[in-house]
């Protein structure tokens, strides 16, 4: 069970920082209502863009904790909680636009790695 664990860090830290540090600026079938980059996704959601690049400070953040997790165990726990949080969230936003379930898909599947990881770890 450890090394699956550690997978879902690994996987999620890459993924999000994936998101937030290289496809930002990106179209993806994933993004909230017809948003064509993460500022558009976020307008569609109605919070502005200062809300956005905290919450990518946040993720970005969380997400090179669960890297250090590898090594320094006690933070992998909060990491995990506090992304978990966080893509329960964006699911929420997701259903807030009414977008069709595919472009939840990511967030969910974010969200049970999260609480996987925090409850094993």
């Amino acid at each position: 069970m450890k090394w699956f664990v550690l997978a879902c860090q690994l996987t999620i830290a890459v993924g999000l920082l994936n998101v937030w540090l290289l496809r930002a600026q990106k179209a993806t079938p994933y993004r909230g209502g017809d948003a064509k980059n993460m500022q558009e996704e976020f307008s569609a959601y109605g919070l502005p863009v200062w809300f956005m690049w905290a919450i990518g400070l946040i993720k970005v953040t969380l997400a090179i904790a669960l890297i250090a997790g590898l090594w320094f165990t006690s933070i992998t726990k909060p990491a995990a909680v506090g992304l978990a949080l966080l893509m329960l969230c964006a699911v929420v936003m997701h259903i807030k636009v009414r977008d069709p379930l595919k472009k939840a898909l990511p967030a969910m599947s974010l969200l049970i790695l999260c609480l996987t990881v925090a409850f094993y770890s």
